[in-house]
């Protein structure tokens, strides 16, 4: 079904969502240092879009395309879009996911050292930020129910949809 569908929408929300991250969670871009101009491939492996991204603390970048083959990259990381997800949120140890080879990491593994560490410092929570891109300042009467519309999805999906154990303020 998502091979069909328009990647416009997508790459719209992708791209103000990354902007939002560079706003709400500066340190993020800026303690990449020099790999702030690298480009990242970020490539699920069970959906048909990957994802590009320029974390440049001036102006990030995260494109999404259907056919990465043709896209220059300095890093890559593959895998189930649940495991990426999960690395996000910190619900998924990354060195246990690699050495497993339920990730693949090419190209330059320092520049993916340094996002993962960034990312786990920021302490990003996807939905917290998706919900600041339609609701600012955010809606905080809105987290419980919101809370628990997530717990049943990622219940039914088994991708962790949030930061793990934690009740963070959206």
């Amino acid at each position: 079904m998502l091979r069909r569908l328009p990647l416009l929408p997508l790459a719209l929300a992708s791209q103000r969502l990354v902007e939002n991250l560079a706003r709400r969670h500066p340190s993020l871009f800026v303690r990449l240092g020099d790999h702030a101009r690298k480009v990242f491939l970020i490539e699920p492996t069970d959906i048909p879009v990957s994802f590009r991204l320029i974390p440049s603390h001036e102006r990030p970048i995260l494109d999404v395309q259907r056919h990465a083959s043709a896209t220059h990259w300095d890093a890559r990381i593959a895998g189930p879009f649940a495991a990426l997800i999960g690395l996000v949120h910190g619900a998924f140890d990354g060195d246990a996911l690699f050495f497993s080879r339920d990730i693949v990491i090419e190209g330059d593994t320092e520049a993916v050292l340094a996002l993962r560490y960034a990312i786990d410092d920021a302490e990003i929570d996807l939905v917290a930020e998706i919900v600041a891109l339609f609701l600012y300042p955010p809606d905080h009467v809105l987290e419980g129910p919101l809370r628990r519309l997530l717990s049943v999805a990622e219940w039914a999906t088994g991708i962790p949809l949030s930061r793990a154990g934690e009740a963070r303020g959206l």
